[in-house]
C-alpha cells in the first residue's frame, strides 16, 4: 500500500537530506523542476512583448537556449517583486507584512525553445549582520547550476551606504568568486520617486549609483584595473502599480525609460559580454581542500628543512670535530703517539 502524499504549495515543497557530515542540503522540489510555458509574457503590452521576444531571439541566435538569473540582496529591497515583474505573473509570494521565505525558489518558464530560470533568494542580512546560514543554503541550492546573470538588488530610495553593504558584497564575492561581478547587474528598485534636496532625477540616480558602486568595488576587492574593466551596469526598476505608463501602455520611469525591456536588454548584453557563466560545483561551495593544499607544500617544506636546518647542523658538527684536539689514547690507538709515552 502506498503512503499518502500531501501536496503543499508547488513552489515550496522541498526534499531535505543531510550529507555525510550531517550538514543540511536542499534539493529542488519536484514542482520547481517543472518548466511551465511562459504565458505571463502575454500580460505585457504589445510593445513590451515585441521587445522581449526580439531580445531573447538574439540570445537564441548566439546558441543560448537557457538563461539562469540569480537574484540576491538584503531583505525587503524588492527581489521577489522584481522576479514577478520579469515573468509577468505572481510566481513568487510577496507580502509587506511577512518575512521572506527561508530558502531559494527557482521559477522556470519556457517559450519557443527558450528556457528562463530565475532564482529568488532569502535576504542576506539577519539582525544587522550577514546571514551566513542563508548564504550556505543558497550555495547548496545552486549546486551544479550555472549562473548566467547576477541581479544584486537594492533600493534607489535608500540614501546611504554603510559597512553592512560592503559586508554583503564581500560575502557574495567570497561565496562565488569576484568573477560573479563580470555577470552582475545592480538593480535599484522603488525608482518612482521624487529626489530630495531639489536634485533632478538623473543627478540623484547618478549620485546613488556611484555611492553604491564604490561599495561594490571595495567589497568585491577589485584592483584598480579590475575596477576600470568591470563596468557593472546599474538599472532602475519600479514594481508597484503606481508606475507611470507611456502611450504604448508600457511601465516607464520618471526619466521616460520603459524599464522592463531596458532590464531585459541589459541582461542580454551581460550574457553576450564574453565572460563565462559561474558553475556552482562542489569545489566552489566547499572551497579548496586544505589537505590538498598542504600536500603541495610538502616538497618545499622538506627542501627548506634540508638546506636551512639539516645542512647547517651537519656543517657545524664537522667543524666541531675538525677543531677538537685528539686525546693521547686516541693517538696511541692510531699508532702516532709512540714518542709521547
Amino acid at each position: 500500500m502506498f503512503p499518502k502524499i500531501v501536496w503543499k504549495s508547488a513552489w515550496h515543497q522541498t526534499r531535505v537530506r543531510c550529507d555525510d557530515h550531517g550538514r543540511l542540503l536542499f534539493r529542488e522540489s519536484m514542482a520547481s523542476q517543472l518548466i511551465r510555458e511562459w504565458t505571463g509574457i502575454q500580460q505585457f503590452p504589445p510593445a513590451t512583448q515585441t521587445k522581449l521576444i526580439e531580445l531573447l531571439g538574439k540570445l537564441k541566435q548566439e546558441n543560448v537556449n537557457t538563461l539562469t538569473i540569480l537574484v540576491m540582496g538584503k531583505g525587503g529591497v524588492g527581489k521577489s517583486s522584481t522576479v514577478n515583474s520579469i515573468i509577468g505573473e505572481r510566481a513568487v509570494a510577496v507580502s509587506a507584512f511577512q518575512s521572506e521565505g527561508p530558502r531559494p525558489v527557482m521559477v522556470s518558464r519556457s517559450r519557443a525553445g527558450f528556457t528562463l530560470n530565475i532564482i529568488d533568494t532569502p535576504g542576506l542580512v539577519e539582525g544587522g549582520y550577514v546571514n551566513d546560514q542563508a548564504l550556505e543554503i543558497i550555495k547548496r541550492f545552486l549546486l551544479n547550476k550555472t549562473i548566467d546573470v547576477l541581479l544584486y538588488v537594492e533600493r534607489l530610495d535608500a540614501y546611504r551606504v554603510d559597512n553592512l553593504d560592503k559586508q554583503v558584497i564581500k560575502a557574495i564575492t567570497d561565496s562565488f568568486g569576484k568573477e560573479i561581478w563580470q555577470r552582475g547587474i545592480v538593480v535599484l528598485t522603488h525608482a518612482q520617486l521624487s529626489p530630495p534636496d531639489g536634485l533632478n532625477y538623473e543627478d540623484f540616480f547618478s549620485k546613488r549609483s556611484e555611492a553604491l558602486m564604490k561599495v561594490v568595488r571595495s567589497g568585491a576587492r577589485f584592483r584598480k584595473q579590475d575596477a576600470q574593466d568591470s563596468g557593472i551596469p546599474v538599472v532602475l526598476v519600479e514594481n508597484s502599480g503606481r508606475c507611470n505608463k507611456n502611450e504604448s501602455d508600457e511601465k516607464i520611469l520618471p526619466n521616460g525609460t520603459a524599464w522592463i525591456p531596458n532590464l531585459v536588454k541589459t541582461i542580454t548584453d551581460v550574457v553576450s559580454n564574453g565572460s563565462k557563466g559561474i558553475l556552482v560545483d562542489k569545489k566552489l561551495i566547499e572551497g579548496p581542500n586544505p589537505n590538498e593544499r598542504g600536500k603541495l607544500l610538502i616538497p618545499f617544506i622538506l627542501a627548506f628543512q634540508y638546506y636551512f636546518v639539516v645542512k647547517p647542523i651537519q656543517r657545524s658538527i664537522k667543524n666541531d670535530m675538525a677543531k677538537e684536539s685528539k686525546a693521547p689514547w686516541e693517538l696511541r690507538d692510531m699508532g702516532l703517539a709512540k714518542g709521547k709515552f
